[in-house]
């Protein structure tokens, strides 16, 4: 049997830029995406801890220590520049696999720089 667990999260990232215009995904900075173990174009699942807004997109690299945390598309309509928001990926695991995994949790501050 398999089972989907929290591979990697981002905690309380504030929203930098949101741009309706731009075909849909979330930009996130690459040492946030590497520490949080996501992949490009991984499905990713975002919770706006300020709306209360839960919605699925994919994640693409945005410049290493930019601080960026942008929802494009409509994504955008989903959160404001400077909501929290926690950005959430998983895997499926078998049984064994799964009692022993760890995610990666990934705390920033206000920058958007991890703690």
């Amino acid at each position: 049997m398999q089972v989907t667990l929290m591979k990697g999260k981002i905690h309380r990232a504030r929203v930098t830029e949101a741009d309706l215009h731009y075909e849909g995904s979330i930009s996130i900075d690459r040492n946030l995406i590497d520490a949080a173990g996501f992949v490009i174009n991984e499905k990713v699942d975002i919770f706006n801890i300020d709306t209360g807004a839960r919605f699925s997109t994919y994640v693409i690299e945005a410049p290493a220590g930019s601080g960026t945390i942008g929802l494009n598309g409509a994504a955008a309509r989903l959160a404001m520049t400077g909501d929290k928001v926690i950005i959430v990926a998983y895997a499926s695991f078998d049984n064994d696999e799964a009692r022993g995994f760890k995610p990666s949790v990934v705390l920033v501050d206000e920058q958007n720089r991890r703690i």
